[in-house]
């Protein structure tokens, strides 16, 4: 039987105020353990929480962005629920009305654009940090850090539309390029500033109703995401073929093996006992504060891509390759504000920048080339100062020594060669050295030419003007 894959994701990405959402503790990450805390986020007795008032206003602006409606009037509620990590043994949520309903998002999947429904978006509190001894599924002790506890979250909840695994890494790329645009969270998955929780069923093609549907957590990635997704499809799969049933449950993501394990029944709403929140009044937004931040918000990522594509004619793909970060796309646009060629620029940053920033492991904004440096080395280029393949020794010196292209230029000696007379002479020797190729390109084979431009350019170590080597080897020729 042919079955359809259903999904639905809830993501979960920290603010980044510099208080907790109920009270003054730093949110600072990598601080020694259990230091950041007060009676407040750990609950002791006769404390009362206070609303950090800029966990309402990212909120509202990561709803915005979402293409959400802002709920004038939303409460927080208790959620009930007993783990090592939640130290009031309840979660200060958001149920019934939460502070963002009824968004989307659009995500672009082998060419095809398609629209992702977003059901919610609701504040709530962080819990705190287990460290197992091993696995989560295997060890010994464990030890609860507490910084993490009343770090200010937004849930954001997909309706399950998504369809694949790869819609589901789309979707949340796409949703990570938003939250940073946005400036409401860092999104640094290795610090846990972003997680993901996915549900995902089976249905037979062409039916209405949905599977029993598995959730499944411990995925740090985007690549585990598609990973686990896929995984757990096909389990459910054989478990279908086999006349067996799919269990409602939570799983856990082995990164190691693959695999998903399962880790306890899956809880319903009833089961965490909601009721309102009662030493928090409720949320009253104003219609004008809403504006003034809708006003605020900056140009988003499909909005930056079409003035891509418009302003400068990159194609659809390079335009999306560059705006998927912002820190990238504010790159390129400074890059280009100095006189730089934007084609070029969106060329160089998908190639020798980008292939730089991977070995390093760093982020576009620690680049030792500044977009000026950038700007400067394609200006030589476009003057025929330097080839495209000098370039690239160029900018390997610039990353490593900081230096601007001109300097590198200067002393490496790595201005082209575009005196015809001094490359003639080069030609005229090269032809006479290699009778066999010249035979070949006069006998028709084309390719012949090629080897001779390598000699040539060999010899002048990428330094003539390539352009002029191979207008001058075929009139010699």
């Amino acid at each position: 039987m042919d079955y359809e894959i259903v999904i639905g994701l809830e993501v979960h990405s920290e603010l980044k105020t510099k208080s907790k959402i109920f009270c003054g503790c730093s949110t600072q990450f990598g601080s020694d353990q259990n230091t950041n805390v007060c009676p407040v986020c750990l609950g002791l007795p006769g404390v009362l929480p206070v609303i950090n008032e800029k966990v309402i206003e990212f909120a509202i602006r990561a709803g915005l962005a979402l293409n959400c409606e802002i709920l004038p009037f939303s409460k927080f509620d208790r959620k009930n629920y007993y783990y090592p990590d939640l130290p009031k043994n309840f979660q200060t949520s958001q149920y019934d009305l939460p502070i963002a309903v009824n968004g989307y998002l659009d995500i672009e999947v082998e060419g095809q654009t398609k629209r992702i429904g977003i059901t919610r978006v609701h504040m709530e509190e962080d819990a705190g940090k287990l460290v197992h001894s091993g696995t989560i599924n295997n060890s010994d002790y464990a030890l609860v850090d507490y910084n993490r506890t009343g770090v200010p979250l937004i849930e954001i909840v997909s309706e399950p539309d998504i369809r694949t695994p790869e819609e589901a890494k789309a979707y949340l790329e796409k949703l990570k390029a938003i939250l940073q645009y946005i400036d409401v969270s860092d999104c640094k998955m290795e610090e846990g500033s972003l997680r993901c929780d996915a549900n995902i069923s089976l249905r037979p093609c062409g039916t209405e109703p949905f599977g029993t549907k598995a959730e499944i957590k411990n995925l740090n990635s985007f690549r585990s995401v598609q990973r686990g997704l896929e995984y757990e499809a096909a389990r459910q799969e054989q478990v279908l073929e086999e006349g067996g049933r799919v269990i409602q449950e939570t799983r856990s993501w082995d990164e190691a093996k693959g695999i998903t394990l399962s880790m306890r029944s899956k809880e319903q709403a009833h089961d965490y006992r909601y009721f309102p929140e009662p030493d928090l009044v409720p949320i009253i937004v104003d219609p004008a504060k809403v504006e003034e931040i809708r006003q605020s918000l900056p140009e988003l990522p499909d909005a930056r891509q079409k003035r891509l594509m418009n302003d400068y004619g990159l194609s659809s793909y390079d335009a999306s390759v560059i705006t998927a970060s912002k820190a990238m796309a504010d790159y390129f646009d400074e890059t280009v504000a100095c006189q730089a060629d934007a084609k070029s620029v969106a060329n160089w940053l998908m190639g020798e920048v980008s292939k730089h920033l991977n070995t390093a492991g760093l982020d576009i904004e620690a680049c030792p080339v500044t977009p000026a440096k950038l700007a400067g080395m394609i200006a030589l280029i476009d003057k025929g100062t330097i080839s495209g393949k000098i370039a690239k020794t160029v900018f390997e010196d610039m990353w490593s020594s900081g230096k601007d292209a001109d300097t590198v230029v200067k002393e490496k000696g790595l201005v082209q060669i575009s005196d015809a007379s001094a490359i003639v002479a080069i030609v005229d020797s090269v032809i006479v050295a290699n009778p066999q190729s010249v035979a070949d390109f006069k006998a028709g084979k084309e390719k012949a030419i090629g080897f001779l431009v390598g000699q040539i350019m060999k010899q002048t170590k990428g330094r003539a003007n390539p352009e002029m080597v191979n207008k001058l080897l075929r009139e010699r020729l």
